[in-house]
């Protein structure tokens, strides 16, 4: 017989073979059916001591097994993606809940496994995990599963805006949050009480982390999990999208030897991708890195992270105070939320060391008046903090349905531009969902602190005496920022409201790039 190897470069996974063989079986014992004819099926194995294997499959499927020797990895990947691309619709999944009975459900949420495994699950846990493979493959961010008096909504959010998925028949609403319970290793008991908890699930290759939060309401209890992929890869600073100017002033910021540098924005606004690459870039053998961090979102090479556990008594707070006992030249603290940790984080620019952290602010000086508000003196806070860069994500084009148009009267007006402006907005299409927008891009505020800017913060000057200033050196606001984004046909009108507020009127679309 012959045991060349093939490569299996154009190969085509049966539909037979994936319906009939679960998965586990496949990986088990690493065979994928590929081409198929009306009497034969050609299977792919790693080693030709599990013909007898290929022959019971052989059997299952009534047809002649031709085996072919291929390599081990590339027949996972062949299984990884068949059964990703093959998974069980919800629709099919939800007809099965409303007829299956809720004792098999139960007995049966305890399991847990891969969750594109699904031959042998019950049906309400086949509808958490296509609930699940769906939103990755979606780019979902967040799940929404929130129960209303007669059904239960599930929504995803998608490049920060949510869209209903699935409504699933009231009854089910319990069975579901405790099997959601169990993935999370919370306590499917307790209906009462909000709980938070944390776990990791596979979906073929892509290890996915969920953040999982449990709130009751007046029709039961709401579930959020917020998905992070693992697998997906870390942005460098060249591919934030930061203009000239503010990439080159950032860059000389996180090279300083000691103060504060900010990220400010709301939730879900970038803020850990922008200090990741920052420290990325930062990374180096000269240099001490430590993070305190809530999650750990990426693995840093040549980095030391450590997760806070508040249960512990890892507060970001107590993580810091150790963490200046390592020697650190650098420190990322993933968020400064109470007093002590400004005051920690403030101390530790003022001895010598580079502090990156984050803050729930609106816009870039608004991070001066939430460290005051958190207790810092005028005069530690100027001393202290080089730099805030607020940062939101807007919506970007799809490039499939994207076309141009001119920009409507109104527009113009609270836009600040002539009619003689086009902007792209996408028409919608099946790359995009209908939605006219594919993967976000983010829009920058980067607010330099020097000595004019410190002089005006130890005198406790205003808000907006604050801006007008770091303004006039260059600054440009978010919404100018977000409006250069739509002058390049990137983003539409409509997303740069949605992101940004008006900060007073705007002559044109950016500020001047200066240094």
């Amino acid at each position: 017989m012959d045991t060349t190897i093939e490569t299996l470069q154009n190969a085509t996974v049966s539909p037979r073979f994936v319906e009939a063989i679960p998965i586990r079986f496949a990986r088990r014992f690493g065979l994928i059916g590929l081409d198929e004819t009306d009497d034969s099926l050609t299977v792919a194995m790693a080693s030709m001591e599990r013909r007898a294997v290929a022959r019971n499959v052989g059997v299952r499927l009534g047809l002649a097994v031709v085996p072919i020797i291929a390599d081990e990895s590339t027949i996972q990947r062949l299984i990884n993606t068949a059964y990703s691309d093959a998974a069980t619709g919800m629709d099919s999944v939800v007809e099965e809940l409303v007829t299956d009975s809720a004792d098999q459900i139960i007995e049966e949420l305890t399991h847990r496994g891969d969750l594109l495994d699904n031959a042998t699950h019950a049906p309400v846990v086949k509808l958490v995990n296509v609930v699940l493979f769906e939103a990755v493959k979606r780019r979902a961010s967040d799940v929404h599963i929130q129960p209303y008096p007669d059904r239960v909504q599930v929504r995803y959010r998608i490049d920060g805006v949510l869209y209903d998925y699935v409504q699933v028949p009231v009854h089910l609403c319990d069975e579901i949050i405790s099997r959601i319970k169990v993935i999370a290793q919370l306590n499917i008991a307790e209906k009462r009480l909000p709980q938070d908890g944390r776990t990791t699930v596979s979906i073929g290759e892509r290890q996915i982390d969920l953040r999982i939060s449990t709130l009751p309401t007046s029709h039961g209890e709401r579930v959020v999990l917020r998905l992070l992929d693992k697998s997906a890869r870390l942005y460098t600073l060249e591919e934030l999208g930061m203009t000239e100017r503010d990439l080159r002033v950032f860059r000389r910021l996180i090279r300083q030897t000691h103060g504060i540098l900010l990220v400010t924005g709301p939730t879900g606004s970038g803020k850990s991708t922008t200090l990741y690459a920052a420290l990325q870039e930062l990374n180096s053998k000269e240099l001490n890195i430590l993070t305190i961090e809530d999650p750990i979102e990426y693995q840093l090479e040549g980095i030391s992270q450590t997760q806070v556990s508040e249960i512990k008594g890892m507060t970001f707070a107590t993580g810091l105070r150790t963490v200046l006992r390592q020697d650190p030249d650098v420190i990322m603290v993933g968020e400064i939320r109470d007093e002590a940790t400004a005051r920690m984080a403030v101390q530790s620019a003022l001895t010598g060391h580079l502090v990156f952290s984050t803050l729930h602010t609106n816009d870039a000086v608004g991070a001066v008046a939430r460290l005051l508000d958190l207790g810092i003196e005028p005069y530690l806070v100027a001393g202290s903090v080089i730099g805030v860069m607020a940062q939101r994500l807007v919506r970007l084009n799809c490039p499939d349905c994207a076309r141009a148009r001119a920009l409507t009267d109104d527009e113009c007006v609270w836009l600040g531009l002539d009619d003689t402006t086009t902007i792209t907005e996408g028409a919608g299409c099946s790359t995009c969902l209908d939605t006219g927008f594919c993967d976000r891009g983010g829009v920058y505020e980067l607010f330099e602190v020097d000595e004019e800017i410190r002089e005006l913060i130890v005198g406790r000057s205003t808000h907006r005496d604050l801006k007008e200033v770091a303004h006039a050196q260059g600054m440009r606001t978010l919404r100018e920022d977000a409006i250069r984004r739509m002058q390049a046909g990137q983003t539409t009108p409509e997303e740069v409201a949605r992101v940004t507020r008006s900060d007073g009127p705007v002559t044109n679309g950016s500020t001047e790039e200066t240094a």
